[in-house]
């Protein structure tokens, strides 16, 4: 068997860890309260109890909700009482049990179980109450109940999952394969640190007798990621059984990036897979819907935020000469050019200096995003970092020109500049947010924009777009490749 090309580093940071288990303090990049290492699976049953703690703290505050606000101590007190009921509906809903199952997996991602979870719960407990000293709970009040617990059930998983990262070691991981897959897969492990993992080794391949016996270090690892061009049947048989063996999680990239794409869905009939391709149009309903959350929303964001519109102009204005609003010309659906707004990040002639910082006709890729642009001012900076910039486009969301969520809007010299195969970028109205921004912005490639940008289009959901939504302000909050 084939060393992995990191295998020194790998045996130093297994030895490490094993050196914990013996009482040794273990050094971490992110300053975490590293645990005792009882195999790779301890963290994950270590995650099941604090989100149960969350789901836990989530009733609490409910009932004392109850009890306070609605002013009904009763149902309070006999709500907290039924919080193994509530716990136990959270383990059918599957809160607890997908998590070490998935590669990556975001409270975001569960966002419609914790919904569901919430109203069994109110409704279970309405029902309960019933056969209680205590009154029946009123709609309004069984309502809110609902939105109080799904919020703050959301809130509570999302800072346990946040302190599980701090306090445990990351997942140790060794890559099988070379070449673009693998170095896409590596790449993902970059970008996205909420995956928790560390990239111990990487090999070419495994042959079936090499795991037979393996090395310790092997047996050692939490996670085998399998990113080959090429998949042989019985190797995967065989990586199966040795993970089973030593509890190690497997994940198979699939090889023929283009073949499988992203609008694929897998299904099974009876114990046969079935790769379902995604070829037809989104619906009329959809698209509805899209445009109905896109008035609702713009609408009641620029009504709250009008005073923080007046703010940042006044910031503007007083350091640079010139409007604080921006219009340029963008590509938007079809790549009919219209009009986009944006508070003033540059000088006030940053246009006619475009060509000092970059050359649109040497680029090698139709894009640029300049992470130390000068002409971009202190207020600027800000405005990027946190992307308060952006937030003029509300108006173009109501003139229809833009969605909330779609593909990035690009200046109509770089579409200009754009191949057959980049079009599909043009089929969807541009968002005030979108794939790009929530899965690395500025620290993308333009291949990885694509890439993102397709699955997007191409699996359009009104579910994705409050996914995206609800993404983004983590995003916002983190600011890394915000510039």
């Amino acid at each position: 068997m084939g060393k992995p090309e990191s295998s020194s580093e790998a045996i130093e940071v297994l030895s490490e860890l094993r050196g914990l288990e013996a009482g040794s303090v273990a050094p971490s990049q992110h300053a975490a309260i590293v645990w005792p290492r009882r195999h790779g699976l301890w963290r994950d049953a270590l995650l099941r109890r604090m989100l149960a703690l969350a789901d836990a703290l989530a009733v609490l505050l409910v009932s004392l909700a109850l009890a306070t606000v609605a002013s009904d101590v009763h149902a309070g007190v006999w709500a907290a009482l039924f919080l193994p009921v509530w716990l136990v509906l959270a383990k059918t809903h599957g809160l607890y049990d997908r998590d070490h199952r998935s590669l990556r997996h975001l409270t975001v991602d569960e966002l419609p179980s914790i919904l569901s979870w919430s109203l069994t719960g109110t409704a279970a407990v309405m029902v309960l109450l019933l056969f209680t000293p205590a009154d029946s709970l009123e709609t309004g009040v069984a309502v809110w109940m609902w939105i109080v617990a799904a919020g703050s059930a959301f809130f509570l998983r999302s800072v346990a999952r946040m302190a599980w990262r701090r306090i445990t070691a990351p997942e140790r991981v060794l890559i099988v394969g070379t070449g673009p897959l693998a170095a896409a897969t590596r790449r993902k492990l970059e970008l996205f640190p909420d995956i928790h993992a560390e990239i111990i080794g990487q090999q070419e391949s495994f042959d079936v007798g090499d795991l037979q016996s393996p090395p310790d270090w092997l047996r050692d690892l939490d996670r085998l990621i399998l990113a080959s061009n090429v998949i042989d049947e019985e190797v995967i048989a065989a990586l199966v059984g040795f993970c089973r063996r030593y509890k190690i999680k497997l994940s198979v990239i699939p090889p023929a990036r283009g073949a499988f794409g992203t609008a694929v869905q897998l299904n099974h009939i009876a114990d046969l897979p079935v790769v379902e391709y995604n070829t037809w149009d989104v619906s009329r309903s959809t698209m509805l819907l899209k445009r109905t959350l896109d008035l609702v929303a713009a609408t009641t964001a620029l009504l709250l935020l009008a005073p923080l519109f007046l703010l940042v102009a006044l910031a503007i204005r007083l350091e640079t000469p010139g409007s604080p609003i921006f219009v340029q010309r963008r590509a938007g659906r079809n790549g009919r050019p219209f009009r986009m707004y944006k508070f003033r990040t540059m000088v006030a002639d940053a246009e006619r200096r475009l060509s000092e910082v970059v050359s649109l006709d040497e680029l090698r890729d139709p894009m640029f995003k300049l992470e130390h642009d000068p002409r971009v001012t202190r207020a600027g900076r800000f405005l990027r970092r946190t992307s308060l910039d952006e937030l003029p486009q509300l108006f173009n969301v109501l003139r229809g020109e833009m969605s909330l969520v779609g593909p990035r809007p690009e200046q109509l010299e770089l579409t200009d500049r754009y191949r057959p195969e980049h079009q599909f970028r043009l089929d969807l109205k541009p968002g005030l947010t979108g794939p790009m921004q929530v899965f690395g912005r500025g620290r993308l490639s333009f291949d990885e924009r694509l890439a993102v940008e397709r699955d997007y289009i191409e699996n359009l959901s009104l579910g994705r777009d409050l996914r995206i939504l609800a993404l983004t302000v983590s995003a916002v909050v983190n600011g890394k490749g915000a510039f």
